[in-house]
């Protein structure tokens, strides 16, 4: 069975990498607004309750079943309606919300925002186009044709539920894992085609809105408040920082089997703020490789030798990046991420890693104040990322670091009684876990079970 094994003090890796002393990544002081997850939510239900209240303002009475139908589907209508701006909103990169609620729980909320907008849109056109049915004496199949045919803006209304049921399908769990990150990605533009198509058909045929200039102010407000954060923050902002900071590929190297790390420089890096634990989107302007953005963490404080990423061969994307060459122009959007230092409440702190995971997590242990341990988790010793980085950080701070390696689904070193004899006051202890979803959940649930509050632990998953 594996166990955490202390770091021996004298052992040669073999891994060709070099440590980055502390003195080169200063502090950074963050600055600016960030939303916490329970206003936002709480204004999000608000929202929800305004939209409701439409639909109560503009009906007297609902009276028999087509009445009671036809009402279901105008309330999970406007539902569906407000759902699909929020659900856009959510991931149009906002840095209020990337810094302080994080990508990783603002993709949970988007996938559980998709599931809503879905259910509420089939829900909507099942009540309603049954409603109709009833009123005007037709099988439902007849009707439904009648509406899309005589109905304005149905057509576009059609075109918008198909485009978000094939995107409701391709992005089950089932279907998610037989796609590349690069084709997820893509497909999930179609939603703003299908929000656009579907305004339109709000505003034509919604009984709220015919005739109320307030009430479609208001929907044209939350629409376009919504494509102007998409437009600045995932269009024109990292442009800017393109032309501001003109980033390039300093140098690739080899880390691990299969493992590389990619230096990129520029200039006036410390305006971007970037902080341990966040990561970036990056496009890297070589062939083959130009037309992806994909999210690597930086496995480094950032400092005056410029931004580190570290990178597993996962897939075509990733393992074309060892080929990249120094001075390869950098298209990067970020830094997005709040599995950063904010987070850490206690003194003493915990870091537990799985494979590739180590990367925010080595960037946190060299930066980090208070008293750390390191628990590293990976199927072989050959394996282990920056192990000598990692031992010298453990030397000069004094920290703990231990080393676990076994097959996947050996997973014993997570067990409540195992990590609280490792980690002594380990109920004390602020956790940061990053590395696979399968290793992570068992992760948390022995640190639930061993008694560490779950506000204390801190996680960022892989699974975008």
């Amino acid at each position: 069975m594996a166990r955490w094994v202390p770091f021996p003090k004298k052992q040669e890796s073999g891994v060709t990498t070099t440590y980055i002393p502390s003195q080169t990544a200063p502090q950074v002081r963050p600055t600016g607004f960030v939303a916490r997850p329970g206003p936002v939510l709480a204004l999000i239900g608000l929202g929800a309750v305004a939209v409701v209240a439409l639909w109560w303002r503009d009906t007297s009475a609902v009276v028999g079943a087509a009445g009671w139908l036809t009402n279901a589907g105008r309330i999970t209508g406007l539902l569906a309606g407000y759902a699909m701006a929020v659900l856009i909103a959510l991931m149009a990169r906002v840095p209020a919300l990337e810094h302080g609620v994080g990508t990783d729980r603002l993709t949970r909320w988007h996938a559980m925002g998709g599931r809503y907008v879905v259910g509420l849109m089939t829900a909507h056109v099942l009540s309603v186009i049954w409603g109709y049915a009833i009123i005007d004496g037709q099988h439902v199949t007849d009707e439904a044709v009648t509406m899309i045919v005589t109905f304005p803006e149905m057509w576009e209304a059609t075109a918008a539920c198909l485009l978000l049921l094939g995107i409701g399908a391709v992005s089950a769990r089932a279907a998610r894992r037989r796609l590349s990150y690069e084709t997820w990605y893509l497909l999930h533009f179609y939603t703003y085609v299908a929000a656009y198509l579907a305004f339109g058909h709000q505003l034509a045929t919604g009984a709220e809105f015919t005739g109320d200039r307030a009430a479609q102010l208001a929907w044209y407000v939350l629409y376009l408040g919504v494509a102007a954060l998409v437009i600045w923050y995932r269009l024109l902002a990292p442009v800017r920082l393109f032309l501001r900071h003109r980033l390039r590929v300093a140098a690739v190297t080899a880390e691990a089997p299969g493992v590389i790390s990619i230096q990129v420089t520029g200039r006036h890096l410390e305006r971007l703020r970037a902080e341990p634990g966040q990561f970036f989107r990056w496009r890297f302007l070589a062939k083959g490789l130009w037309w992806s953005a994909n999210p690597y963490s930086l496995s480094a404080p950032p400092g005056a030798g410029g931004l580190r990423i570290t990178v597993k061969a996962l897939g075509d994307h990733s393992a074309t990046l060892a080929g990249l060459r120094p001075g390869t122009r950098v298209f990067a959007e970020g830094p997005y991420g709040a599995f950063t230092g904010r987070l850490r409440s206690r003194r003493r702190v915990l870091l537990i890693a799985g494979g590739v995971g180590i990367t925010p997590l080595r960037a946190l242990f060299e930066s980090l104040p208070g008293e750390l341990t390191l628990l590293y988790r990976a199927r072989r010793e050959a394996d282990l990322v920056f192990r000598q980085e990692l031992e010298d950080i453990a030397a000069a701070r004094g920290a703990n670091l231990r080393y676990s390696t076994g097959p996947r689904g050996s997973d014993g070193p997570f067990d409540a009684a195992v990590l609280a004899r490792v980690v002594p006051g380990l109920r004390h202890h602020d956790v940061y876990v990053c590395g696979p979803a399968e290793m992570t959940r068992a992760a948390i649930q022995a640190l639930r079970a061993a008694g560490v509050p779950r506000r204390h632990i801190h996680h960022e998953s892989f699974e975008f």
